[in-house]
This record gives structure tokens, sequence and C-alpha cells, in this order.
């Protein structure tokens, strides 16, 4: 075996939690490597906004806002539902740490990002208390840090290549990247883990395919799984009850089917919450796709019937569980006016071109809301829009109460008495296609607060960490607020990476 074949730890996977694991693994003197699927690394979290839901770290301290470690208690204790007590305050007290080691390092900077959590509960923060790195441009990174970092998605499945400044999670991804390959860090592309080496009861590595033919890895300390879930393996989906389908994930395609976690089963893991996942409404593409959706400014949306069903203006998540809940929401159709010139008002990722939509009926136009009623048998569409004008007039959302939280109005900026209930009565009139997407599954191996991961009997597989969507979410069926994937992959990401370390 060649030596360049032989780490200390081996990463599978690139995201947040990926990258967050490799780079406190290699300060610590870890010969790491990280072993990606793909030719780019970030996966899904190179797409996202970057923000990380650390809770009372010095980034909100030093925005002077009300944030806390035992404001965050109280308020995953009003939201979640028998969560594992050890695994949550874990999280809580290791939050900030993981915050402090990653800004030690020069290369890795946060700030405050203004953004509503998702629930109103005790111990929320208004106007919540994410943090994200800042942004750094291209020109700043090595160039193979730069080459490597996967584009935004709206570039991303143009074929394009990334922008001169990285932002969200791509400044994640290339920050801790950045990091990690100059502390000497090694990186395998394009190599798909299938596989565990074991020696007895312990797992000592991967095997993976490539181009080339199935290579070993080996790692003498352990393995951290941080791939991603399985959100593009429809049979999967299936098989667990995940709605939605894989054409809509968010996910970039050609990943995260499952095959690391698979191989952990295999090596004796037990897994939970294979049904779950983090969901959104998707506007759906004409190759057939979603993109993800949020902050609707304008419009409704309605079942097959053209009946609303919830406030327009959930966070997403829950907005997608609604879709879910019932039959006749998947596909919905969201039906908004000319006010915003025919473009979609709300910020889709990516929207697409609105003649292309059109063109392949992904939308629909219609000159009178009856006229689009009768082209997609929506009977009750004309009723549901003149009800919602009413609410709009008056300020009050009588059915479903739009409007009546700060996360609503984030987004909004209409003029009437409630800034996010907005008349549809200018035409022409659209109608756009929405499914349900995902950012990903998160179900996947049971963890301790360790992130070593479990065997049925609760015992641990020696050497097997697992984090993110690989593993099963210390927040189950919940979404907290803006920020929980990667803040939560991350802090078990570093608490793999102590335990790897011996500290």
């Amino acid at each position: 075996m060649p030596e360049a074949q032989v780490f200390d730890v081996v990463v599978v996977g690139s995201g947040g939690g990926a990258m967050t694991a490799a780079h406190l693994a290699q300060k610590r003197g870890l010969r790491t490597v990280v072993v990606e699927k793909t030719d780019k690394l970030g996966g899904t979290s190179a797409y996202s906004g970057g923000a990380c839901w650390l809770p009372g770290s010095d980034v909100q301290q030093r925005a002077g806002i009300a944030d806390s470690t035992e404001s965050a208690r109280t308020y995953l204790g009003a939201i979640l539902d028998h969560p594992d007590r050890d695994k949550i305050e874990a999280f809580l007290l290791q939050a900030p740490r993981v915050v402090a080691a990653l800004e030690e390092d020069p290369a890795l900077v946060f700030e405050w990002l203004p953004f509503p959590e998702y629930f109103d509960a005790p111990g929320r923060v208004s106007w919540g208390r994410s943090i994200q790195p800042t942004n750094v441009r291209r020109d700043e990174l090595p160039a193979e840090v730069a080459g490597l970092v996967r584009p935004p998605v709206e570039r991303d499945r143009a074929g394009e290549g990334g922008r001169n400044t990285l932002s969200g999670g791509q400044a994640l991804i290339a920050r801790l990247l950045w990091a990690f390959v100059r502390d000497g860090g090694t990186v395998l592309t394009s190599h798909c883990v299938d596989g565990l080496l074991r020696e007895g009861e312990r797992v000592v590595g991967v095997r993976a395919r490539t181009g080339d033919g199935v290579v070993e890895v080996h790692a003498l300390r352990g393995v951290v799984i941080a791939a991603g879930g399985f959100e593009r393996n429809q049979a999967w989906r299936s098989e667990h009850g995940v709605p939605g389908d894989a054409a809509w994930s968010m996910a970039p395609a050609g990943t995260n089917a499952g095959e690391p976690i698979a191989a952990a089963v295999e090596a004796g893991a037990a897994t939970d919450l294979l049904d779950q996942g983090w969901f959104c409404p998707g506007l759906e593409q004409p190759d057939g796709g979603g993109s993800f959706t949020l902050g609707f400014r304008s419009g409704v949306m309605v079942d097959h019937e053209g009946r609303r069903y919830a406030n327009e203006c959930l966070p997403y998540d829950r907005f997608g569980r609604a879709m879910a809940a019932a039959p006749g929401r998947i596909p919905s159709w969201f039906v908004f006016d000319s006010r915003e010139g025919g473009r979609l008002p709300a910020i889709a990722m990516p929207e697409g071109d609105p003649a292309e939509h059109l063109a392949a009926g992904t939308w629909v136009r219609g000159d009178s809301l009856q006229e689009l009623a009768d082209r997609l048998d929506l009977p009750a569409l004309p009723e549901t829009v003149e009800r919602f004008n009413g609410f709009a007039e008056k300020g009050l959302d009588e059915d479903f109460g739009r409007g009546s939280d700060e996360y609503d109005t984030f987004f909004a900026g209409g003029d009437g008495p409630d800034k996010a209930l907005v008349p549809v009565d200018q035409p022409p009139f659209y109608a756009a296609r929405f499914v349900l997407s995902d950012l990903g599954t998160k179900g996947g191996l049971v963890t301790d607060a360790h992130a070593r991961v479990l065997r049925s009997d609760g015992s641990a597989i020696p050497g097997l960490y697992a984090t993110g969507n690989s593993s099963a979410s210390v927040v189950g069926a919940v979404y907290p607020g803006p920020g929980v994937p990667l803040g939560t992959a991350m802090v078990f990401a570093s608490l793999a990476a102590e335990d790897l370390a011996g500290s």
C-alpha cells in the first residue's frame, strides 16, 4: 500500500461538517484526508446561504444581540419532541467552543446574520442568532482551493464556474479548505466510498471506487462519515417513506445516494429518522428539477382545487411539511400577479427564465383569474383570491395568520395594513408549479455525544464517526432556525475530531 494512502483520519464528504472535521483534525496534528465522490468540494453546503446556528459564541456577543447558551437551551427545549438530552447538551456546550477554535485561524472569520428563527417559542432571539462566514475573493485564495469549491447552484446547474466573490456556503467551504490545505491536508476527489475496511470490530479505512478502479484508504485513528444523506437515491426514499422525489432535491447531481451510510450499516451501525428531510417548497423547473424557494413577497399557494392550505410565509421546512400533509398538494400552484413585471415574487435558487417556464408549462399565464382557473382546472381559485384580497385590505389573514410573525414580515414589502398581505389584483396573472423539494434527508447513522457511530445495542463501533446528514439529526423532525443543519454538523464534527485526537 503506497504511503500516500495511509492517514490518521479519513473524512468522507466535503460539506461544512466534513471540512470542519478535517480542518480541526489536521490542526491537531493528525494526518487527514478528505475523500469526495465528485470533482468539486462542498456538496449542498456550497449551495447554501452559509448560515450556521451556533449559539452563544463570541460572534453574537460582538454583534450585541441577546443570544446565549441558556436561551438556546430554552428554545430547543420548547420545540423539540423527545430529544436526546446528552446530545443536545453536548451541542450547546460545544457550539461556542467550535466557533472559538475556528476563529483562532486567520482564514476563518464569522459575522452575525440577521434572519429570524422558525418558531415563536421561549428562548427565541429576535431576528435570529445565526452566524455566517464573511465573503472571500477568489484572488485571495490559493488557486488549488478556488478551483475545488463547487459553484453556486444556479451556475453549477448551468455548467458554469464560480463567481469572483465567494459568499455564504461557498465562503465557508473555501475558508475551511484554505486552512486545511495550508496545514498539509490531502484531498482526494472523484472517490466514491462504498465500503469500510475493518480489522475485527474496528474500522480502519475506506474502500472507494474511482475512474481507475477500486482503491483503499487506510485510517490509523478513524473514519468520519460526513457525506450527506440519501436524498438522490429514489429507491431508498421510497423504501423509507421520505416525501418528495430525488429529482426535486437540492443536492448536486451525482451526489448523496447514501453509499457511505450503507457501508456503515454493513459494519453494524444502527439508523434512525430515515423518513425525515429538511423540506422546502420547490419551484419546478422545465427539466423536472426543483428550486429551493423562500421569502414569498406576494401571491398565494393553492392545492389541486385552487384552495390555500397554509401561511405562504411560513419558514420553508414548515411549509414543505404542510405540502406533504395531505393529498392534492404536490404539485401546488403559486398564483401571483404582474406587480413585479411577471417575475416570481419570491427568492428561488435558481428561478429560471420566465419565458422558458411558460413554454414548458411549469408556469401558466392568464389575463384573468377565471382564465387561469379554467386552464389549470382549479375551480376554487377565483373565490380563494377574492377572499385573500379581502384579508389584505383588512390587514388580517383570518385563515392562516400570514403576517403575524416576524418571519412572515422579514421578506415582505407590501404597503397595506400588513406588509405580508399583498392583494393579487394586477393582471395578467401567473401560476407557477411547485413540488416538494428538500435540502437533504436528515435520517442516518445513530451517533452519541462524541459523534461515535453506534450499534443497535448502544455500543460504539471503534474507529467510526458520523455527522451532518449522514447521521440521524439531533433535532429530530424539527428545523429550529436558519443554519441548524450546518451548525449541528460542524459541532459534532468538532467533537469527532477531539475524540480522534484523544482530548
